[in-house]
C-alpha cells in the first residue's frame, strides 16, 4: 500500500514534467488518513486513538520531520502506543508528541497486538521495507512468503467457517470478513480479483463503498457510475476518506453526477472538514450552487461554522474565499460559534463582521459571552467594525450593562439604541443584577448625546404641514 505523504508536491507550471515542493500537510489531515487506514485493517486501538492537542486546529507538520512509535505497558492499566515527531529547528533537535493510542487489556497478547499496530503505523508512513544508502537495489526485490497475522476470536471462527463453506459464509459475513481479508491480501478488490470464478455476491453499491475504504481509485471510478441513484451515499463516503485518494474520489463523483441532495452535500462538506482537507472543502464549496439541490443560502455559513470548531486555519481560508453575499445569508449561529470557540481571535471575528455575518437574535448572547469572559475589547472592536445589532435589541444593550461594559453600551447608544426605551424594557425584565454605577454613567452619557440624536431624527423626518417660506400653518 502506498505510504502516507506528509509533503505536498505539484507539477511546475513552466515544466509539468518536474514537481516542486509547495508545503506540508496539516497534522489533522495526516492523522485522519492514518486513522482511516488502521480502521480499515481492524487495527485501531480499542480504548482511544487521539491526536495531541498541540497539533489540532490546522497546524502544519514541520518539513523533514522524522517519525517514530513506542509501545509499552501503562503505569496503572492497559498498553499505550505513543507516536512522536522529531525535526531540527534553528539547529536544535525538537521532539514532540504526535498522537497516542491505548487498549485497556494488559496481557501479553494485548501487548503483541499493540506492537502489531505500531508496525502497521510505521509501514503506513515508510512502506513495507526500507532502502538504505549503503545498498543498491537491482531488479525485483525478493519477497518473503510469510506473514504475521493477529486475529480476534471472532475472526478465527469466521476464518474457519469460510474455509468450510467459502462462498456462502463469505456472502453472509461480508462485513466481518472485510478487515480480515484486507490484512491478508491488501484490499477487498484484490481479493475479488483473486477469487475469480467464486466472486462475492454483493451489489455494485456495496463494492463501490468497499473501494472507498480500500482506496482503490480505478475500481471506484468504474463502480460508482453503475449506481447513480446512490450518489448521495457515495459522496458522503468519499468525502469522509482522508488523503489524496478520498479527494480524487470526491472530484470524480461531482464530475459524473449533476446534483446531490442538500442534506448529503452538507454532510459531505462537514466530513471533508473533519479529515482536515482544505482543498477538498474548497472544491465542494465552489460547486455547491450547481450541485446542491435545493441550494441552501446558509450552506457556506454552516461549513465555515463547522471549520471554526475544528480547524481555525481552514476556517480563515474558507472565509477569505467565500463571497460576502453568502456570509450575509448565514445563520446567526456562525458568529455565535466564533465567539464561543475564538473569543480572543479578533482576526477571525473581525473578518466575519466585515463580510456581513449577521448576529440576529443572538446579539445579546454574543455580547454577553465576550463581555463576561474578559474580552470586552473584542466586543468593542466588533461594534466598531459594524456588528449588525438592531436598534431595538435592548437585550444586547442589557448584556453590556450587566457585565459593566460601559464603553460597549455607549457605542450601542451611539448607533441608535434609545436609552429611554431600554429603561422601560429593563423595568419589565428586572432581575436586580444590573450595575447601578454603569446605569448612572450611561444615563449621563445619553443626556449628553440626546440633542444630537434628536437633531438627527428631525433631519431625517419628512417635512409635513410646511408653507412656502418654511412657516407652519
Amino acid at each position: 500500500m502506498k505510504p502516507i505523504e506528509t509533503d505536498i508536491w505539484r507539477p511546475k507550471k513552466e515544466d509539468p514534467r518536474y514537481a516542486e515542493f509547495v508545503g506540508t500537510r496539516s497534522a489533522v489531515e495526516v492523522f485522519e488518513e492514518l486513522r482511516q487506514r488502521l480502521d480499515g485493517m481492524g487495527l485501531l486501538p480499542d480504548e482511544y486513538f487521539e491526536l495531541a492537542p498541540e497539533w489540532k486546529n490546522g497546524k502544519l507538520l514541520p518539513r523533514g520531520a522524522g517519525f517514530f512509535v513506542t509501545t509499552d505497558y501503562g503505569e496503572s492499566e492497559g498498553v499505550y502506543l505513543d507516536a512522536y515527531l522529531k525535526w531540527f529547528e534553528d539547529g536544535k533537535s525538537v521532539t514532540q508528541s504526535f498522537f497516542t493510542g491505548k487498549t485497556l487489556g494488559d496481557t501479553g497478547a494485548d501487548l503483541d497486538r499493540m506492537f502489531l499496530i505500531s508496525s502497521a503505523i510505521t509501514k503506513a508512513f515508510h512502506g513495507d521495507h526500507g532502502t538504505y544508502e549503503r545498498y543498491t537495489l537491482t531488479g525485483e526485490p525478493e519477497k518473503r512468503g510469510d506473514m504475521i497475522l493477529n486475529i480476534t476470536p471472532k475472526e478465527q471462527k469466521l476464518f474457519i467457517d469460510a474455509l468450510i463453506d467459502r462462498r456462502e459464509k463469505l456472502v453472509g459475513e461480508i462485513d466481518g470478513t472485510e478487515q480480515l481479508l484486507r490484512r491478508m491480501v491488501g484490499s477487498i478488490t484484490q481479493y475479488m480479483d483473486a477469487v475469480g470464478e467464486r466472486p462475492l455476491r454483493i451489489s455494485d453499491f456495496d463494492r463501490a463503498m468497499l473501494t472507498i475504504r480500500d482506496g482503490e481509485l480505478e475500481a471506484f471510478k468504474e463502480l460508482s457510475t453503475k449506481v447513480p441513484d446512490r450518489a448521495d451515499e457515495l459522496l458522503v463516503g468519499a468525502a469522509s476518506r482522508a488523503g489524496t485518494v478520498g479527494r480524487k474520489m470526491t472530484v470524480c463523483l461531482l464530475i459524473d453526477n449533476k446534483t446531490f441532495s442538500d442534506a448529503a452535500y452538507l454532510t459531505a462538506s462537514r466530513r471533508a472538514v473533519g479529515v482536515g482537507d482544505t482543498e477538498r472543502v474548497q472544491f465542494l464549496m465552489e460547486n455547491a450552487v450547481d450541485r446542491m439541490q435545493p441550494f441552501r443560502a446558509d450552506y457556506y455559513g454552516e461549513v465555515i461554522e463547522c471549520a471554526i470548531g475544528q480547524n481555525r486555519a481552514m476556517a480563515m481560508e474558507l472565509l477569505r474565499q467565500a463571497p460576502n453575499v453568502w456570509i450575509e445569508a448565514a445563520s446567526p449561529d456562525l458568529l455565535y460559534c466564533a465567539a464561543i470557540h475564538s473569543s480572543k481571535d479578533i482576526q477571525l471575528m473581525d473578518a466575519l463582521v466585515k463580510k456581513g455575518a449577521p448576529c440576529g437574535d443572538r446579539a445579546w448572547e454574543i455580547l454577553h459571552y465576550l463581555t463576561a469572559s474578559g474580552n470586552t475589547w473584542v466586543a468593542e472592536s466588533l461594534i466598531q467594525a459594524g456588528l449588525k445589532v438592531s436598534t431595538e435589541d435592548y437585550g444586547a444593550l442589557d448584556a453590556c450593562v450587566r457585565n459593566g461594559a460601559l464603553d460597549c453600551a455607549k457605542m450601542l447608544l451611539g448607533r441608535g439604541v434609545d436609552f429611554e426605551k431600554y429603561s422601560e424594557w429593563a423595568s419589565a425584565h428586572d432581575t436586580g443584577d444590573r450595575s447601578e454605577e454603569t446605569l448612572s454613567a450611561l444615563e449621563e452619557y445619553w443626556q449628553s448625546i440626546r440633542p444630537r440624536e434628536q437633531a438627527a431624527a428631525l433631519a431625517e423626518a419628512p417635512a409635513q404641514g410646511m408653507t412656502m417660506g418654511g412657516l407652519a400653518q
